[in-house]
């Protein structure tokens, strides 16, 4: 299967789950967004590595890299491999120079691991497709839908049940707003129930 390589776009803190983070990766030649929403040590340990903060003592993460490189292995990338039922799964791709093994991981754990050692995260295009946001840049047409999403957001609400009731254009008017306000995961929510039509 062919990969697509990601690359990270960003880590905000969920609005609707205390406690949880939206870690948004974007392809490196696209338009196309994968929000997934994790945990707050694991954003914790993405967060430190991109900051390049050092820590007192080292975190999980680190211990890790520690063992690789005491064992002499190598990464070679991170897949983010499967989604199922709305869970994403990831491998770690490592090698010792004779052998290639692949790691099952949480994508959150892969990614902050993947970070110490420098290598890419990749996906697959079926993954891509089923699960990644359409990013538009066309700002105009936003701005002149503003006020119709607003208009929808005050009569029907925002939670799951009322986005059941919207038409097919409003969901991707909606979509489109919070893809400009950057708010993924409630992108990542209108994203799930266009695709349940489909």
């Amino acid at each position: 299967m062919k990969k697509i390589k990601l690359e990270i776009l960003g880590l905000s803190p969920s609005q609707s789950q205390a406690g949880s983070f939206a870690l948004v990766l974007g392809e490196e030649l696209g338009n196309r967004r994968l929000p997934i929403i994790i945990g707050v040590f694991e954003a914790q340990a993405i967060a430190v590595q991109i900051e390049n903060i050092v820590p007192n003592r080292p975190m999980t993460h680190d211990l890790f890299k520690s063992f690789a490189d005491g064992m002499n292995y190598t990464l070679k990338e991170i897949v983010i491999s499967d989604l199922k039922e709305g869970i994403f799964y990831a491998k770690i791709v490592c090698t010792d120079g004779l052998r290639e093994v692949e790691v099952d991981a949480r994508p959150s754990d892969a990614i902050a691991i993947g970070l110490r050692f420098d290598i890419p995260i990749y996906t697959y295009e079926a993954i891509l497709s089923e699960a990644g946001i359409i990013s538009s840049s066309l700002a105009e047409e936003e701005d002149e839908d503003e006020d119709a999403i607003r208009e929808t957001l005050k009569t029907t609400g925002s939670g799951k049940d009322q986005l059941r009731d919207l038409s097919s254009e409003d969901l991707q008017r909606m979509l489109d707003d919070a893809l400009s306000k950057e708010d993924y995961e409630k992108a990542a929510k209108i994203r799930d129930e266009m695709g349940r039509r489909n």
